[in-house]
């Protein structure tokens, strides 16, 4: 299946995107249906069986969709985690100039800044002036997971989707360390929706892109990871207790801004985008804004 939440207004809802672009409210499909991501993680798979049951008659019947794809938000609206993996594509490490780590490098992006589809990223000059975009195919977790090992990590993970890891490069490399230049508000685009396993059971070799404009930053395959899905789940679990509705962010490849030629930041009126084939097409606008202003 594929997730999207959005909202009906002053509320967040679910529903379920047809590979035709039709997206219907689990209100629509049955009374009884989980009314939210948050309330379809906690049913655990009852719930995931009883949505996809719903979302197949639907399809079966040519039911109609009853939700405006502009009203999407997040398909994860409240993380209670998003952990991000850095340097785990080869040719990403060697623009840095860095060996290639031997386990994971680990960091936060705070849940403050997850945004949706067509959200505005923003942020003030005076704070950053070297921001960045970074394609990541994300990890979201169904179920909870505590030292699980790497032959059942699949099973804590209710799908996947994509993840623009928005960088304020001056901050990252001032800091010395990456959770604030990172964790700013509207950082963390998110979606357009999580693609559940059953849908996309292998995310070992997904095309990943970029754009700035239209232009193509980034071009890869998730093939190119040093860690695979399945090791991220089982390596994390180790360390912290994954929760449903966590997210893990498994890393971006080569061709970031900041390290061309000339260096290439994102600007006020930019369009950063970012896609993970089989998942879709993310695209966020940029501003920025002022302390004390508004988008």
């Amino acid at each position: 299946m594929r997730l999207v939440s959005f909202t009906d207004g002053a509320h967040e809802r679910l529903g379920v995107e047809h590979h035709d672009g039709r997206i219907w409210s689990t209100h629509a499909l049955g009374a009884e249906l989980p009314a939210t991501m948050s309330q379809l993680l906690a049913g655990g798979e009852a719930a995931l069986a009883a949505l996809r049951a719903a979302a197949a008659r639907a399809t079966a019947d040519e039911q109609a969709g009853d939700v405006d794809p502009s009203a999407r938000i997040s398909p994860v609206p409240q993380p209670g985690k998003v952990v991000a993996i850095g340097l785990n594509y080869r040719d990403h490490a060697a623009e840095l100039g860095l060996d290639i780590p031997e386990v994971p490098l680990m960091f936060a992006k705070f849940p403050t800044s997850v945004i949706g589809p067509d959200a505005t990223v923003t942020w003030d000059p005076a704070l950053t002036d070297d921001v960045d975009l970074e394609v990541e195919l994300a990890i979201v977790i169904g179920r909870r997971a505590r030292q699980v090992d790497r032959e059942r990590a699949l099973d804590h993970v209710l799908g996947y989707t994509c993840l623009n890891d928005v960088t304020a490069r001056d901050l990252q490399f001032s800091d010395g360390q990456y959770v604030r230049s990172k964790s700013l508000d509207t950082f963390c685009p998110v979606g357009p929706v999580v693609v559940t396993t059953d849908e996309l059971p292998d995310a070992g070799d997904l095309a990943v892109r970029s754009w700035r404009n239209g232009e193509l930053m980034q071009e890869s395959r998730t093939s190119e990871c040093v860690f695979d899905v399945p090791y991220l789940v089982a390596h994390c679990s180790q360390a912290f207790t994954l929760e449903p509705g966590d997210i893990i962010a498994t890393g971006t490849p080569g061709g970031i801004g900041y390290f061309r030629q000339p260096k290439i930041s994102m600007r006020d009126g930019d369009v950063m985008a970012i896609e993970v084939e089989g998942i879709g097409r993310l695209a966020n606008p940029c501003r920025e804004v002022a302390a004390g202003g508004s988008v």
